[in-house]
């Protein structure tokens, strides 16, 4: 492997969420900060080129997601994921969480019911929520530190007229990529009810230990007609910052309600650091990101082992660089967060915020430098003996 990663890299001289915002969530700018979800690691040094490349023409104005734009996602996606996806098929947006409020505004009215399997993603539950429609939670059931779905409770609620799913693949806060089994189980409830699923893989490249990932429209016909699926190159190459996402529709009708949201917005063309770097990752990054998954497996590797004899039971991961943390043993969760906070000094993201399911819980993040996560469990191990 080569050493891209190793060296700690001072992000505190740029407006950076991770670290400008350590004095409000966590009281001090004395913690190590392993929450948000982007990485303290450099994305591909072919990407940076490419866009100091395109930054030396010195005219910045409107930008085009040509054909060598999608042709590169059409390629990724062919070759990491066996999916045979079309020009036709894509529409740009500047990022996943903005989209998903105009696909709860495009496919359900005001007070319909929309669904999450619980734990999740925050923001699921702020564009439900936030577009005045009925959030309905669905808490995955915990067997031997493992998440799988109630399959009984989740069609209960299709039965009392959910019309939406709003699903992570895979999932975060877990880690767990789901089996073809269980996404045909979900479809076939789904189509007998009639609910649409919004499937965000945004995760989707980051998988380990042999893990596979399936795209879920790509299961079959009736998988085409009921499934959106979300993407972006922005956790795979750590390019959070440049806005730049994309939604596959094998259903036209599904599609055209999306597209009829937002065009009078202007929100289905990009600029051009978005495109320059998408181009750049997708078509020369694959030694790069060979690398970064050899570094964020033995990350979790070292994580999972470190935890292991404590009373921090710790989720290990199929899939992405973040690992869920059961520390119910450590007592309420402000008493974790105490523990976290003000004794150890780390920066974990609180349960709480993923959902009622997440009492008890912390989110951590695991894609940084080897050097900064032993830090960190030096101080978590001192405060637990």
């Amino acid at each position: 492997m080569q050493n891209h990663f190793t060296k700690n890299i001072d992000r505190t001289p740029f407006s950076t969420v991770k670290y400008d915002l350590r004095k409000v969530l966590f009281g001090t700018e004395d913690i190590i900060p392993l929450w948000v979800a982007d990485m303290d690691l450099p994305t591909a040094p072919e990407i940076t080129e490419a866009l100091i490349k395109r930054l030396e023409h010195p005219i910045y104005g409107y930008t085009l997601q040509d054909d060598s734009f999608w042709q590169s996602a059409i390629d990724w996606i062919d070759k990491r994921h066996q999916w045979k996806v079309h020009r036709k098929d894509f529409v740009f947006v500047a990022g996943i969480v903005p989209a998903l409020g105009f696909l709860v505004e495009a496919f359900t009215q005001p007070k319909e019911k929309v669904g999450i399997f619980s734990p999740v993603y925050p923001p699921f539950r702020d564009n439900i929520v936030g577009n005045d429609r009925t959030l309905v939670e669905v808490p995955f059931i915990n067997t031997d530190n493992r998440y799988f779905i109630d399959f009984d409770l989740f069609e209960e609620e299709l039965k009392n007229g959910l019309k939406l799913l709003i699903f992570c693949h895979p999932h975060n806060p877990s880690g767990r990529v789901w089996s073809k089994e269980e996404l045909e189980k979900i479809l076939q409830l789904c189509d007998q009810y009639d609910c649409n699923i919004i499937s965000d893989e945004i995760h989707a490249d980051l998988m380990f230990y042999g893990h596979k990932h399936i795209p879920f429209a790509s299961l079959s016909d009736v998988a085409e007609k009921r499934v959106v699926t979300c993407m972006a190159p922005s956790k795979t190459f750590n390019l959070a910052g440049l806005n730049c996402a994309y939604l596959i529709f094998k259903n036209k009708k599904l599609q055209d309600k999306y597209v009829n949201r937002v065009k009078h917005m202007h929100l289905d063309f990009g600029g051009l650091m978005a495109t320059e770097s998408m181009k750049a990752a997708y078509n020369q990054g694959e030694n790069w990101y060979q690398d970064l998954l050899k570094h964020i497996q033995g990350n979790i590797d070292y994580i999972v082992e470190q935890f292991d004899k404590t009373p921090i039971k710790a989720m290990k991961p199929d899939a992405t660089y973040l690992i869920w943390l059961d520390c119910r043993a450590l007592g309420t969760q402000d008493q974790i967060k105490e523990f976290f906070f003000k004794k150890a000094k780390v920066g974990v993201q609180d349960g709480l915020m993923f959902g009622k399911a997440g009492d008890g819980f912390m989110r951590l993040n695991t894609a940084y430098p080897k050097s900064v996560l032993e830090e960190a469990m030096k101080r978590i191990l001192n405060q637990l003996e």
